[in-house]
């Protein structure tokens, strides 16, 4: 079965989330959907590189799908086109105006959308100034009443990456790892005076991104010290001071992989160190 690669972006606004859900709009059951019509159903299940959340946005997610060959070979129909850039303007077609598919690529079967990834990178939009606040972006920066100290912020970010256990900044799910590598934590502010944060990670637990912004917010609001977030990363613990910070403020801009021929052995260490992880959380 042929697999392919399915570079795509969406506005979170109306999803919740990437999961397919009994009842409810989510990414992935769109997107499988769309498939099912252009394949007439032979179109296995979904691997996604991130499981946004509800409300969260991506301009650079990556999934990848197995077809059935025929079906594959099918896609462009009486048309001369390459199966891929078939793929992509059918979807065009078919796909809500909200969820794009931007490029199809057929890999090889060592390629897994997950496990094959290096890192994963988001951006945070904050507007704390009347003069940056866009109306026309309200579905994506966050507006907030206090101006912000975003060289404190900055610094208290940069306290926290390394290799750690973010216990204190995720959600906790049965059986699952909170140990992290944060490769980058960054806050600027742009010419429209936007503060922007930038989180760079081998992969993420569940909201953490917006419990680490949440965690740096009051650094910048001048209610917390500068060291205040890392003494809550070694507390290993969630507490009530730190907030997960609104979802629509949040996009997956980009994920990152090896080349091909590393694909394989990405994939083969990012498994064992996961299980590896969990089996050390396990004895803790």
């Amino acid at each position: 079965m042929p697999r392919i690669r399915l570079d795509l972006a969406y506005d979170g606004t109306d999803f919740h989330g990437w999961a397919r859900q009994p009842g409810l709009r989510t990414v992935e059951e769109e997107l499988h959907a769309a498939l099912g019509v252009i394949t007439r159903g032979a179109v296995g299940p979904l691997t996604v590189a991130g499981r946004t959340d509800a409300g969260v946005h991506a301009t650079g997610s990556v999934c990848h799908v197995d077809l059935e060959e025929a079906a594959w070979a099918a896609v462009p129909g009486r048309s001369d086109r390459p199966p891929a850039e078939a793929l992509v303007t059918r979807l065009r077609g078919v796909l809500p105006p909200d969820l794009v598919v931007h490029a199809a690529t057929e890999v090889t079967a060592d390629f897994d959308a997950r496990f094959s990834a290096l890192r994963r990178r988001y951006t945070y939009l904050l507007a704390d100034r009347v003069t940056s606040v866009d109306p026309r972006q309200r579905r994506m920066v966050v507006s907030w009443r206090r101006e912000l100290d975003v060289e404190a912020m900055d610094r208290a970010a940069g306290r926290l990456t390394g290799l750690q256990d973010f216990a204190a900044f995720c959600k906790p799910r049965e059986g699952a790892t909170t140990i992290r590598t944060l490769e980058e934590f960054t806050w600027e502010r742009r010419a429209d005076g936007v503060v922007v944060g930038r989180v760079v990670a081998d992969a993420f637990c569940h909201s953490m991104v917006r419990a680490l912004v949440g965690g740096v917010v009051p650094v910048g609001e001048g209610r917390r010290a500068e060291e205040w977030p890392a003494e809550v990363l070694a507390g290993r613990q969630r507490v009530g001071a730190v907030t997960v910070m609104p979802a629509h403020g949040l996009t997956l801009t980009e994920v990152e992989y090896p080349p091909a021929h590393e694909w394989a052995r990405r994939a083969q260490e990012a498994r064992r160190s996961r299980t590896e992880e969990e089996a050390g959380a396990e004895g803790r």
